[in-house]
């Protein structure tokens, strides 16, 4: 009966292993099935800005854009470099029905996905144009608002002489833009230019690079506005996992096209520095932003 009952045991630890390890195997086919590459996705850069960007870091800040923009109901709203219209949207709900709303960017593609997002009910003008010759009416705006958009402009003081002719009197300008960069983007902008191609360093540090206070103040000013202001401030973002997040990244921008054309071999070493030196930045598998942004105000007379 010991021996019975001891063989018994034995076989009993021996399937209990075999069930771990065809668990663990299932687990890891699970996990493989589920990770994620460059191929994972697909679709424009404008569609994957709304379905990735926007949620994790366009919202977050356009909601702090809009309250600071303190827009009332019957306000006439310019939404300039709207991309795909997150800011547009907030604020049609502010401005309400007695209020306008327009968005003005130089993408098409962002204009369509930017149509497309907005909801049923809501009224939002689309218009494409250079945000330096708009072809808009003079004072035809109480507020103008832009988020992300100002450090991209070729010519940032036509750009801003532009939206102040398109302001009518005692109105003003709401802006925002990030930086200085922060560590995560950094090694981006390292691994990118060593596994990808060096020119695109300056993409990701073109994103970071107006964010100096003094210097909005004097495009601000020497566009014509009074009474500007530049205040930074912090916030975290907690931003999907690391791989998911660099892929989700470089598909919503022009990144992409370069990323594609350099091969298997350089995107998997790519993915690999990157989350290697991003886990130090990662929380419950979130890599978390620390991000500074600078909101800029300013007046017409």
């Amino acid at each position: 009966m010991g021996r019975q009952a001891g063989r018994m045991a034995i076989r009993q630890d021996r399937g209990e292993e075999r069930a771990e390890e065809r668990a663990e195997e299932r687990a890891e086919e699970r996990a493989a099935a589920a990770k994620v590459s460059f191929e994972s996705y697909g679709g424009t850069g404008p569609e994957n800005y709304e379905r990735y960007f926007v949620p994790a870091i366009a919202g977050p800040l356009a909601g702090d854009l809009v309250e600071a923009a303190a827009l009332r109901p019957g306000d006439r709203v310019l939404d300039l470099a709207c991309g795909t219209g997150i800011v547009a949207r907030l604020a049609a709900g502010r401005v309400g029905p007695t209020g306008t709303v327009t968005g003005l960017d130089i993408n098409p593609g962002m204009l369509a996905v930017a149509r497309a997002a907005t909801p049923p009910g809501t009224v939002i003008g689309w218009h494409q144009a250079p945000a330096d010759d708009s072809a808009l009416p003079d004072d035809a705006f109480d507020v103008v608002v832009c988020q992300l958009g100002l450090q991209f402009f070729p010519d940032q003081a036509a750009a801003l002489r532009e939206m102040h002719r398109l302001l009518a009197p005692g109105a003003r300008i709401v802006l925002n833009v990030p930086g200085p960069a922060p560590e995560p983007f950094l090694i981006l902008a390292e691994e990118l230019a060593r596994h990808i191609r060096p020119e695109l360093a300056p993409f990701v540090q073109q994103v970071f690079s107006l964010h100096d206070t003094r210097q909005l103040q004097e495009l601000l000013a020497e566009a014509g506005f009074t009474g500007t202001t530049a205040e930074p401030a912090s916030t975290t973002l907690a931003l999907p996992p690391p791989a998911e997040f660099l892929w989700q990244y470089v598909h919503s921008t022009p990144l992409a096209a370069a990323a594609a054309g350099a091969g298997e071999a350089a995107r998997a070493a790519l993915e690999r520095d990157i989350v290697t030196r991003w886990k130090p930045f990662t929380h419950d598998d979130r890599l978390m932003l620390e991000l500074r942004v600078v909101t800029a105000a300013a007046w017409t007379a």
